[in-house]
């Protein structure tokens, strides 16, 4: 069956002191889904547990994301987060300090509608 894209959210997120880019990735992912609301599945009659959930999250090293603990936070739907490389690492040159920063797309997918 075939899909269509209902939303699409970015975000982006940063761990200032720990190096940690999970955690800039799930504050990504937060960022992109803390402001939506969808009324869309009561209108239509649909349960949320149909759509599909499609993470993307850019950091420097994205073998350090565990993809698997973000898609566990998701609030609905059946998630699938990958990381991919990009989002930024800011070095501050007084202490050595590494500032990581993500970037998250969020997409939700339904089965087409008749």
């Amino acid at each position: 069956m075939s899909e269509q894209r209902f939303i699409i959210e970015m975000g982006m997120g940063s761990d200032q002191y720990g190096q940690d880019y999970t955690k800039a990735a799930a504050r990504a992912i937060e960022d992109a889904i803390r402001h939506s609301s969808i009324p869309m599945f009561a209108a239509l009659g649909k349960d949320p547990k149909e759509m599909r959930v499609q993470v993307t999250v850019g950091v420097q090293e994205p073998e350090e994301v565990d993809c698997d603990a973000l898609a566990e936070r998701l609030p609905r739907g059946r998630a699938e987060v990958k990381a991919v490389f990009g989002g930024m690492n800011v070095t501050n040159p007084d202490d050595g300090n590494v500032l990581v920063i993500a970037s998250a797309a969020v997409e939700a997918f339904l089965p087409k509608q008749g």
